[in-house]
């Protein structure tokens, strides 16, 4: 907690009147013999007021808390394309850049192979042999039935015309996928070059090829990528596997902006890696064009919500590396005077939010029962530790 002026003011004039009425407490200790406790301090009503003590009662509150994450965008593998031709060949013409968007079916590339002409002409070929093995079949198919034909030259024909369909549907297949359509191909459509086009829609992420390269069909030509929905994968430590669950909010920011973004978890970590660390994966909610796969974020995740004991946050203070609240423990006639003696307890802070913090009591405490320091406790903390003992 930071001072200002009127705190410091305030706990220097407790600060006189503490050490001032400690001097009374000397002189009634020799002849009283009244001795406090460690925890407790004791104060007059006119202290109270000065110090502007109140109290409160402890209570069960839903806090959350935040978990801070690093992790990186990605995107789903059906929104991430490698383009390649299954046949390879030379590339006749291309005009895409790199951050160019594109539409599924967009021609990316022209490319050329005397492969490409040599399945046409064989797939024209095989369809006219097919329609003559199919006429056959069925003239053979008739005359072996009215005991023309020997059972035998059937088995033959039959044979003959399946080979020829297997073959003709498996040239199709071929030609299919270098996307050629066999509806429209006929011996006056022959063509040397192929049409490579985009399987998906969105922006070209890597161009690999140029006029005239030589490709095979294992070469990445181009990458495509759908930014719409992408998803982000964060690294979380075991000790937080508690703490998130399927629909929990995400804020987080890329490359150092000061813009935020949101995301919704669908999926957490089955499974913990070696280094203690399981993953988490979260929709991102909108479109951002500065966003990425591959980048780098920091996010904020909104733990899950708990019933917790909580006070508001100014009733903790911390001593010597632990945390302590006060109590009223009880009200007293000395010397004609009511005193108040404040009790302080040692507790455990938890998560802080919107003003409260979550605190653990000692098994014996009596929630109930006891008035808690709400408004006041640094000032009690602070005479404390600098008048020594607080009795009058």
């Amino acid at each position: 907690m930071t001072f200002n002026n009127k705190s410091f003011i305030l706990i220097t004039l407790l600060f006189l009147t503490f050490a001032s009425c400690g001097k009374v407490n000397k002189k009634e200790a020799n002849s009283h013999e009244e001795v406090l406790p460690e925890d407790i301090v004791e104060l007059r009503d006119d202290q109270i007021k000065l110090a502007d003590i109140q109290t409160g009662i402890v209570e069960m509150r839903s806090l959350s808390g935040t978990l801070k994450v690093n992790g990186t965008v990605s995107v789903a593998p059906q929104n991430l394309a490698t383009v390649c031709m299954p046949l390879g060949g030379f590339v006749k013409s291309t005009s895409l850049t790199p951050g160019v968007a594109v539409r599924k079916g967009q021609t990316l590339a022209i490319l050329e192979n005397q492969e490409f002409i040599d399945i046409q002409q064989n797939y024209l070929e095989t369809k006219n042999k097919l329609e003559y093995a199919q006429a056959e079949y069925t003239r053979h198919k008739e005359l072996y039935k009215d005991d023309v034909y020997s059972k035998k030259n059937l088995q033959q024909v039959t044979a003959d015309y399946k080979n020829l369909k297997a073959m003709l549907k498996a040239l199709e297949q071929k030609l299919g996928l270098i996307g050629i359509q066999t509806a429209r191909l006929t011996e006056d459509k022959i063509s040397r070059s192929v049409a490579l086009v985009s399987p998906i829609s969105g922006y070209v992420k890597a161009v690999n090829v140029s006029i005239g390269k030589s490709v095979s069909a294992s070469d990445v030509l181009f990458e495509i990528v759908n930014t719409d929905k992408l998803f982000l994968e964060l690294t979380l430590f075991e000790k937080d596997a508690d703490k998130v669950r399927n629909g929990q909010k995400i804020l987080f920011y890329i490359n150092n902006e000061s813009e935020q973004h949101e995301a919704i978890i669908y999926q957490t970590g089955k499974s913990i890696n070696n280094d203690k660390s399981y993953k988490v994966y979260a929709n991102v909610v909108g479109h951002c064009r500065n966003m990425l796969p591959g980048m780098y974020v920091n996010a904020n995740i909104e733990a899950q919500s708990n019933q917790v004991t909580s006070v508001p946050s100014e009733s903790v203070v911390s001593f010597d590396d632990k945390d302590y609240i006060f109590i009223l423990d009880k009200k007293k006639m000395e010397n004609g005077k009511s005193m108040t003696e404040y009790r302080m307890i040692q507790i455990q802070k938890g998560v802080t939010e919107n003003g409260f913090t979550g605190i653990t009591l000692p098994d014996n405490f009596n929630i109930k029962g006891s008035k808690v320091v709400v408004k006041g406790a640094y000032n009690l903390l602070s005479a404390k530790k600098n008048a020594g003992e607080m009795s009058c």
